[in-house]
């Protein structure tokens, strides 16, 4: 009984990473007309950035035009997630 429970667990562990790839690709590639702006696009559109902070590994970018703003978080070297914050 034990082995079994064992054996799924560490199924369960191996296939963690998958699926979370997989659910990545997914919202990266409906992108929602909110969330999907990238920090590049918001600056070819004149946004112009406000401050940054650390978050742990990671960035958090603030941008603003007029008087709209976004937060944008460094995913990797090369790719950003923005979204809206007003």
């Amino acid at each position: 009984m034990r082995s079994i429970a064992l054996a799924l667990f560490g199924l369960i562990l191996a296939t963690a990473p998958a699926f979370a790839q997989q659910a990545a690709q997914k919202s990266e590639a409906m992108g929602s007309a909110d969330a999907g702006s990238s920090m590049g696009k918001l600056l070819s559109q004149g946004y112009e950035i406000r401050a940054a902070v650390p978050n742990g590994t990671r960035y958090i970018v603030f941008l603003q035009k007029d008087q709209s703003a976004y937060a944008c978080e460094f995913v990797s070297l090369t790719k950003s997630r923005c979204g809206s914050i007003n």
